[in-house]
């Protein structure tokens, strides 16, 4: 069996681009949102599609052909935080556009909890390397932790595989010598804790 191949495969699909519109399907499917209308549904997701995902892919596109990054995956923690500071306005960006739908207060509160998190990514990768997919893991989860104990939904399925894919995840970064033990563990807490309190207090 190829381990590295299905270590790059879960790398990818758990990538911290993809992870707010796994989040935002979950909510649009699971929870009371799910009764908003086609239409609305499909212009949070796009929303949320545009900020996580085209615009900071674009932005890479524009550092790789500048030379600023070596390459997609941005390994290198130095190049990391241009690319950073960019996901943090995205998803302030992203809040600040949920905010003119009242009912989205909640769906405000986790793009605000995105961009702590990415900056508390850019703020560390000034001296040390942290992961970003465990940081996005552990979000996830805080988020999906807090569903659960003010009843937006009956989050117990999706809390439970959002934990089996951050042990996987963290497997596969390990296995492919992304990260130490070290940088694993503090990016799930530190993702985990960052994004908990964001929820609570912003």
């Amino acid at each position: 069996m190829n381990y590295r191949k299905i270590a790059n495969i879960l790398s990818w699909a758990l990538h911290p681009f993809l992870l707010p519109v796994y989040l935002m399907a979950v909510l649009l499917t699971m929870t009371a949102f799910a009764h908003y209308s086609a239409g609305v549904k499909f212009y949070l997701l796009w929303v949320v599609a545009l900020y996580a995902i085209i615009i900071p892919f674009l932005v890479l596109g524009v550092l790789r052909s500048l030379g600023r990054i070596s390459d997609f995956r941005v390994d290198n923690r130095r190049e990391r935080l241009l690319p950073l500071l960019v996901g943090t306005i995205c998803y302030v960006l992203c809040a600040i556009t949920f905010a003119k739908i009242p009912s989205a207060i909640f769906l405000r509160k986790f793009m605000l909890a995105a961009a702590c998190c990415e900056a508390m990514c850019l703020v560390v990768s000034l001296r040390w390397k942290i992961s970003l997919h465990l940081t996005g893991m552990g979000a996830i989860v805080a988020l999906l932790v807090v569903m659960n104990i003010v009843g937006v939904g009956n989050m117990l399925l999706p809390l439970g595989v959002a934990i089996l894919g951050a042990g996987a995840l963290a497997s596969a970064r390990l296995y492919l010598g992304c990260h130490n033990p070290w940088q694993v563990a503090a990016g799930f807490f530190g993702g985990f804790c960052v994004a908990l309190l964001a929820v609570l207090f912003l």
